[in-house]
């Protein structure tokens, strides 16, 4: 059950979503508030598990990861312990930075975040391949990128 908010902790996800490095003054000022009710309402907001982490976004580009690959998985044996242990050994791996379990033609999707296209000949060589009961692997790479945010949607809630 969706747990309810109200349009001041909403307005606050908002702005922490735009910038987790805002002060709790900048947005009191920004809400008309002052700087207690915001500080109980954000530890409130994070207790209640509606923020999970606050985290830099890289520039992965400048740092000299060029290269953006989709992985789609599909496995031959599904049962839940093979799951686990899939994921887990996936969650090892730094190159990938997201990992989906999805419903249609493959398991799971992957996106990695890597060097260069031999770079990624080597995460399959040297990682992938080495995991047990794959069935396919379909690789799709990022020729470029429109869009990217981490910004989840607030307007249902309001």
């Amino acid at each position: 059950m969706l747990e309810k908010l109200n349009k001041t902790d909403i307005e606050i996800l908002r702005l922490l979503q735009q910038n987790s490095n805002r002060t709790i003054k900048n947005i009191a000022d920004l809400l008309g508030m002052t700087t207690t009710p915001v500080f109980d309402r954000i530890k409130k907001l994070e207790k209640r598990g509606f923020i999970s982490k606050y985290a830099a976004i890289l520039n992965s580009k400048k740092l000299g990861l060029k290269l953006t690959v989709f992985a789609g998985i599909a496995l031959k044996n599904h049962t839940r312990s093979y799951l686990e242990k899939f994921v887990k050994t996936i969650d090892g791996f730094p190159e990938v930075v997201e990992c989906h379990r999805v419903s249609g033609n493959f398991d799971y999707l992957l996106k990695l975040v890597l060097v260069d296209i031999e770079d990624y000949e080597q995460f399959i060589l040297t990682k992938l391949a080495l995991i047990t009961d794959l069935s396919n692997v379909q690789s799709y790479v990022a020729l470029s990128q429109s869009k990217s945010t981490n910004e989840v949607n607030l307007d249902h809630l309001m």
